[in-house]
């Protein structure tokens, strides 16, 4: 029995492959943490590259297509074999009946050691296999024969860990372009802020045009994310304003750093209003979907006018884009911040304009509310003096202080909130009421 499947090239045309994967891929894929169009049955499948990684071993860029909703491009790779050995059969995606692949076992490879070794051999040595290129910091040292695992956890990507010395994210949701996650790090480790690990390699494809497919960088394997800080204050029955207010410093030194390298755009009365609308929109389409968001609809919108009116004061520059517990780490008394990729579900383009700080401290603000609605009965002072925390470490670094920018600070919080709320009323309707609770807040505080 071998090992891997014996294809020719010729075998391997794109059109062909396809035809073996397409009902396999059309089940596969929505049930997929990293799927995008839940609820959205595929209407078509077409592969947009294909690149034989090894033996046995395709990586596939492919697009799928949703009655009502624009294209979505996945990143995957998978393995191939005669039959799949007992270790791997949580892996399986299925035996395709058609096409050159008919009878073979056909999984995801990403959790198969093997393949996840090998990926890692192709960063330790840039170079070319098909449209992919491999880079690597020339700084860096990459050891070879690294153990892979598969990072746990609700994510929107892959991680994989290598010997607990470093973490390779994989884009599962490819928008075409540089991705921030690693424009944005590499861009702070040359001003050398010391608070975002620096990447050590990364891969990207040419086809259709220069898009980045995944990053490696150090991990940090004594450290500890927020949330999880968070949560173990809360159950024991802990103060977190220490914690939260060196958070507040962190994230103003990264935003000061930020401010270096990408140069910011002063703030104009007109773009408040073009926020404002940006808002007000995705609140209308938000609660289309949200029946509970609809009577709140007038009075949030009344956050968004006071922003049109006026209400922006200080510049525009890069900022994290998704800033929340889960995305920041903390090593002895040290935090970094992490994951610059912003919210996957928003255009590429948008999540590397310039952009008001204080979003940022919205995103951070609004994950202290969802760490104290965790404990029962909520803790809703235990958040406030969190934030309260938060936003005093924030202006000891930055000199300015969030809470001084009141408008725009509750109009990115509502914005934030309203994101919320979609979300989970889409993937996990038993949160739903935290982000509702904020908005029925924010609601009378309009």
């Amino acid at each position: 029995m071998l090992e891997t499947a014996p294809l020719t090239q010729d075998s391997l045309s794109p059109p062909l492959v396809l035809r073996s994967l397409a009902g396999l891929l059309r089940e596969w894929l929505p049930k997929q943490r990293w799927f995008a169009a839940k609820g959205w049955p595929i209407t078509d499948l077409s592969v947009v590259s294909m690149t034989t990684l090894h033996p046995g071993c395709l990586h596939l860029l492919i697009s799928t297509r949703h009655d009502g909703t624009t294209p979505h491009c996945y990143q995957l790779v998978l393995g191939i074999r005669e039959e799949l050995p007992p270790r791997l059969h949580h892996a399986v995606i299925g035996r395709p009946t058609a096409g050159p692949l008919a009878g073979l076992s056909v999984y995801d490879a990403l959790l198969d050691p093997r393949s996840a070794g090998l990926l890692l051999e192709r960063l330790r040595t840039p170079g070319a296999a098909g449209p992919l290129r491999f880079e690597r910091d020339a700084g860096s040292e990459v050891p070879a024969g690294l153990t892979p695992r598969l990072l746990d956890g609700e994510q929107s990507n892959t991680s994989l860990v290598y010997g607990n010395r470093f973490i390779l994210k994989l884009f599962r949701r490819i928008q075409y372009g540089t991705n921030p996650d690693l424009e944005v790090p590499r861009a702070l480790a040359g001003e050398g802020c010391a608070r975002v690990p620096a990447p050590v390699a990364w891969f990207w494809t040419e086809q259709p045009r220069r898009t980045t497919l995944g990053v490696l960088q150090p991990f940090l394997r004594d450290a500890t994310d927020g949330w999880t800080l968070a949560l173990q204050s809360l159950d024991a029955g802990e103060e977190f304003t220490d914690e939260s207010y060196e958070l507040g410093r962190a994230t103003a030194e990264v935003h000061l750093a930020l401010a270096q390298v990408f140069e910011p755009r002063p703030p104009d009365r007109r773009e408040g209003g073009e926020l404002a609308a940006a808002m007000a929109e995705r609140l209308e389409a938000a609660a289309s979907q949200v029946p509970a968001l609809a009577p709140y609809v007038p009075r949030l919108r009344g956050a968004y006018d006071v922003v049109a009116a006026g209400g922006r004061h200080r510049p525009d520059q890069r900022i994290h884009g998704d800033l929340h517990l889960g995305q920041v780490l903390r090593a002895g008394d040290r935090w970094f911040v992490i994951d610059f990729e912003g919210e996957p579900a928003r255009p590429l383009t948008e999540r590397r304009q310039l952009q008001a700080p204080v979003r940022d401290i919205a995103g951070m603000l609004r994950s202290f509310d969802y760490a104290a609605h965790s404990e029962r009965p909520w803790q809703p002072q235990w958040a406030h003096r969190c934030r309260e925390a938060f936003c005093a470490g924030y202006a000891a670094a930055a000199s300015w202080d969030p809470r001084t920018e009141t408008a725009l600070l509750r109009a990115h919080e509502t914005d934030r909130a309203v994101y919320e709320a979609l979300y989970e009323a889409r993937h996990r309707p038993e949160w739903l009421p935290v982000p509702m609770a904020a908005l029925a807040r924010l609601a009378e505080g309009s």
